[in-house]
């Protein structure tokens, strides 16, 4: 046999024994790229879900809030007599106590009574230290600031006054504690009314914020 021939036919001994373990090879990689191409296809759909998850919690709480502030809108028609949609309240720290404010289109004459009627019946309920309105309104047991403002009533004043569009209830007191607590009242109200008024800062300054 010539050398030609020999290595022709070396050549032709080594490709058949090399074949079926090339084609396994080739098996193996296609089984793995199957494999990856299959994970990443999970792993998307994982993260797509829990996008989808993330986003369903977030609207969730979003319209728990919204359900949350339509009940104390409809406990608060409840207590005052008036839509809490076309009425505005205001809540003002003030450096010797604060403001409470209700008034609504002034054209609405009966409207405005109620609410005069109602902030009337407030002043003297909160000089006698019974805070069952608000506790009512906003579905709670001691409203921040009520606890001490009933311990102190006795240092603390409520004045009625007329507005055009209804009217307000100005608190006044001497007392550092009592002051402490009826702006804390007041910053607790602005919140849950989603309401304007003036703040009043630590070192005595104040600010205005703006109805929501």
């Amino acid at each position: 046999m010539s050398l030609r021939r020999l290595a022709l036919a070396l050549v032709l001994v080594t490709s058949f024994a090399a074949g079926p373990a090339l084609a396994q090879a080739g098996r193996s990689h296609a089984h793995d790229s199957t494999r990856t191409a299959g994970q990443g296809e999970m792993k998307h759909a994982g993260m797509h879900h829990d996008g989808m998850h993330h986003d369903g919690m977030h609207h969730g709480g979003m319209h728990a809030a919204d359900s949350g502030f339509a009940a104390l809108q409809a406990r608060g028609q409840t207590a005052m007599g008036v839509d809490q949609y076309t009425s505005t309240h205001r809540f003002d720290d003030l450096p010797d106590g604060g403001r409470i404010e209700l008034q609504r289109d002034p054209a609405d004459t009966a409207g405005v009574r109620t609410i005069r009627a109602h902030l009337q019946t407030i002043a003297r309920a909160f000089a006698a230290g019974d805070f069952t309105t608000p506790e009512f309104v906003h579905a709670r047991a001691v409203p921040p600031g009520t606890d001490v403002m009933a311990a102190r009533r006795d240092r603390i004043r409520y004045a009625f006054a007329p507005l055009p569009g209804g009217g307000a209830v100005r608190i006044t007191t001497r007392d550092p504690e009592a002051l402490r607590a009826v702006h804390a009242f007041l910053a607790f109200q602005r919140g849950d009314h989603r309401a304007g008024g003036t703040t009043a800062a630590p070192a005595g300054d104040a600010h205005t914020t703006h109805t929501h």
